[in-house]
């Protein structure tokens, strides 16, 4: 028991990602292609590469 809602909520967005795309972030997707290494956007925010993770290694 208990399946039905989250089989409904599985179509719907299935539906909606068949049915509707999300808009694409043409420059984000250029600068990630073009394989660019700057950890910070221009408008300011970090990428996700930028944050350190308190299980990776230290950087040397």
């Amino acid at each position: 028991m208990g399946r039905g809602r989250a089989k409904a909520k599985q179509t719907k967005v299935a539906r909606e990602l068949k049915y509707h795309s999300p808009t694409t972030d043409l420059e984000a997707l250029q600068r990630e292609l073009s394989g660019d290494s700057d950890n910070h956007r221009s408008d300011g925010e970090r990428t996700e590469d930028s944050y350190e993770d308190e299980y990776d290694e230290p950087r040397r």
